[in-house]
């Protein structure tokens, strides 16, 4: 029990040695490091299921979800224990740009364990969206040979229309000949006189017409119901050659959680929820922090640091007025030597000077 009390108060980031000379502050600090290892392992589970979702492995999945985990566990214990309480105004600005990165980060745990708690519905939704997307492929691929279509489709029935002409002028021909000859129809006289005669000849000369038509035309006919033939055979194999793989990443996952939650208010709001959930566990400490009162922890802890903060100014001053009083030293001592030098050097230059007028004296002495 005491190492399990141990483990929490560590993760809480408080100083054990400060904290154990007020326990009345134990349970508070316990209670901010359970909650912030379970943050952690949380983290864990929603970076190991999104990892899962890319790799498709275990053994990825464990090994990243680990190391997400103990790096989110790290920055919130740091987020959490770099705060010190000093009452007042203060405290809440010290607060905000931690409280923007815990909310941060409940965001980005929450979002996988969000698709994992509505995988079901997820699951669904992407059967829709990967038929649409495969609709959306083989749209594009017939779009590519729709034109071409078209246009041999297009020539093909005026061609066709040209000889379906022909036909169509070449059976009422056929017929209005025979009508004459059984009497059924035109003169209603049953004869094989003149009239059938110019009537059978019109019909043969319409069947030339045709004949001669479709000897010019079907050549091209069949040409274009080749053409036809051929370009929906390619939008086919383009069609079969497109790629098919699994669909269902982590962005289409996302999409189909937003899908769902466009057309579901019980969904959108389950999903508000949950995000808000995990913003409420990441901030919990950081607000535990900051609407407590300052405990006995806090002024042992501020006058640890006081302390340290005190010798250190006190060391750094007791070193720059060393500093200072030796380089005065350098600098008088460098003055007076200078000055001193300086002396003697005038002396040096009189007594080279009185000797050189005494040596100028006596010669001119010797020369009277």
């Amino acid at each position: 029990m005491n190492s399990l009390k141990d483990f929490f108060i560590f993760c809480s980031g408080a100083d054990r040695t400060i904290l154990d000379r007020v326990p009345s502050d134990e349970n508070k600090y316990l209670g901010i490091g359970g909650t912030i290892f379970f943050t952690g392992v949380l983290a864990t589970l929603s970076a190991g299921y999104a990892l899962y979702t890319i790799f498709d492995s275990y053994i990825m999945a464990v090994l990243f979800g680990l190391v997400w985990g103990l790096m989110i566990f790290n920055l919130d214990r740091y987020i959490v224990s770099s705060m010190k309480s000093k009452g007042g105004f203060g405290d809440f600005m010290v607060a905000l740009p931690r409280l923007a990165m815990a909310i941060l980060l409940a965001l980005v745990i929450s979002k996988p364990l969000e698709l994992k708690i509505f995988e079901k519905e997820i699951d669904a939704e992407l059967i829709v969206m990967e038929q649409e997307t495969f609709k959306e492929q083989e749209d594009r691929v017939n779009a590519r040979f729709a034109g071409g279509i078209t246009a041999a489709e297009n020539e093909l029935a005026t061609l066709q229309a040209e000889v379906d002409a022909k036909t169509t002028a070449r059976d009422a021909a056929a017929a209005a000949a025979l009508a004459e000859a059984d009497g059924s129809g035109g003169s209603g006289v049953r004869n094989m006189g003149p009239i059938y005669r110019a009537k059978k000849a019109t019909a043969a000369q319409a069947q030339a017409e045709l004949d001669e038509t479709l000897a010019a035309l079907q050549p091209q006919i069949d040409a274009k119901r080749s053409e036809i033939t051929t370009l929906r055979a390619e939008a086919a194999a383009g069609i079969t050659s497109l790629e098919r793989g699994a669909y269902g990443g982590m962005a289409a996952r996302i999409d189909a959680l937003d899908r769902l939650g466009s057309r579901s208010d019980a969904i959108l709001m389950a999903s508000i929820f949950i995000t808000l959930l995990f913003i409420a566990i990441e901030t919990a400490p950081i607000f535990t922090k900051l609407i407590s009162p300052r405990s006995p922890y806090d002024h042992l802890l501020h006058e640890h640091e006081h302390v340290y903060a005190m010798e250190a100014k006190e060391s750094i001053t007791e070193r720059t007025n060393n500093v200072k009083n030796r380089l005065r030293i350098h600098t008088e001592v460098g003055v007076h030597q200078t000055t001193a030098d300086i002396a003697a050097k005038k002396a040096e230059i009189d007594v080279a000077l009185r000797e050189h007028r005494k040596s100028l004296g006596d010669l001119g002495l010797g020369l009277g």
